[in-house]
């Protein structure tokens, strides 16, 4: 059964990513997306294990589990990440950035001006990335301070890079394999001077893999983080489940949810648990070639 954590970089390289940089400067997109193309084509014939984990999920959630939906699972992720170094590129305008429900909208924007402190709990759906459009100057939350959960460990390579060519990253990157008392006592302080944190809540720990709640998600039993939704409820502030998702138009979308209940505590964390799942199947079913994970999710 093969865990998240075990899962290696594909056709990841300095000098590859380097290069498609250099493109993109010279070229634009386009042809970067077509070089991605055919990288993705021979990363997808070179990694069976991970080809097969992407069709038993394609079959569940769409059923269809065909090679073809299988590489074009992994052809969206490899655009995703295309996407994710325009991003740190700062060549990403706010015009392709968009919230899916103005309603929603507005109550989060109602939070972030109250500056009450905000802690978001997204997911390898869509590409998070996208959000750090917002906190660049020049848009209407500029001022707002973001933080984010990062698993340092994972794809290093492709983190070095975007590290290495960012013109300047607004948002400060907390690694997940090192929370402590201490790095929860900051975070506290920031949201309690208004600033956010992104925390993914639908990877187990690498480190404490026992510590996680079965839920069922797309008829099927599913393993998550219960530190999480823990360290999310300790925080005591305004809660909101969110994805940025790629739209056909070739903008994202962002799709946020508030958490609000009233109850003991061992209820609203069951609470909590319950809508973050929720939340996530039913964008999973709308985007199925977007729900990142190339692993025995259901392992």
């Amino acid at each position: 059964m093969l865990k998240w954590y075990e899962v290696e970089e594909q056709a990841a390289g300095r000098k590859r990513l380097k290069i498609l940089w250099y493109v993109y400067k010279l070229a634009g997109k386009k042809p970067v997306k077509f070089i991605v193309f055919f990288v993705t084509l021979f990363a997808f014939l070179g990694a069976p294990k991970i080809r097969k984990c992407s069709q038993k999920f394609q079959k569940i959630v769409s059923g269809n589990g065909s090679i073809i939906q299988a590489f074009k699972h992994f052809l969206s992720y490899a655009y995703s990440l295309v996407d994710t170094m325009i991003i740190h590129l700062d060549s990403f305008g706010i015009q392709n950035i968009y919230f899916a429900n103005e309603t929603e909208k507005q109550i989060l924007y109602k939070d972030f001006f109250a500056k009450k402190g905000v802690c978001f709990l997204c997911s390898h759906l869509g590409n998070i990335n996208a959000m750090r459009t917002f906190f660049k100057s020049g848009t209407e939350i500029e001022w707002l301070k973001a933080n984010m959960f990062l698993e340092v460990n994972q794809c290093k390579i492709f983190k070095s890079f975007l590290k290495s060519i960012s013109v300047e990253d607004p948002v400060n990157v907390y690694p997940v394999e090192n929370i402590d008392l201490t790095t929860s006592i900051d975070i506290k302080n920031k949201l309690d001077n208004g600033e956010i944190i992104f925390i993914a809540g639908d990877r187990v720990s690498a480190h404490n893999s026992e510590a996680v709640f079965s839920a069922e998600f797309l008829g099927h039993r599913a393993d998550f983080p219960v530190g999480t939704f823990r360290f999310a409820l300790i925080m005591d502030v305004p809660i909101y489940f969110i994805a940025c998702i790629k739209e056909k138009n070739d903008k994202y979308a962002i799709y946020t949810q508030k958490f609000e209940f009233e109850g003991k505590r061992r209820e609203k964390i069951a609470e909590l648990q319950k809508r973050y799942v929720e939340f996530l199947e039913k964008l999973t079913k709308k985007y199925p070639l977007q729900f990142y994970h190339f692993y025995d999710f259901f392992g």
